[in-house]
């Protein structure tokens, strides 16, 4: 007779999981005013600061450019 092997032998463990990766979350944008005097303006308020710079100068024909400059310079430095 073939002789058996006293031990017993252990059944393997469950393999443990993986932990699960976590990405790195950042905060979102948001388009509300800038709180801070490093928060740089949306796009969309700039437009928008240009617009009443345009109309406080009574509608009439200027440079775009500037008065686009001028909004955003008014809006880092939150002044309006």
């Amino acid at each position: 007779m073939a002789r058996q092997n006293a031990q017993k032998s252990q059944p393997n463990p469950a393999p443990k999981a993986a932990p699960e990766r976590t990405e790195d979350k950042k905060p979102v944008a948001t388009a509300s005013a800038p709180t801070s005097k490093s928060a740089a303006p949306t796009q969309e308020q700039i437009a928008r600061r240009a617009y009443e710079i345009f109309q406080a100068r009574g509608g009439t024909h200027g440079n775009p450019e500037q008065d686009w400059h001028q909004a955003e310079r008014e809006l880092r430095l939150g002044r309006q």
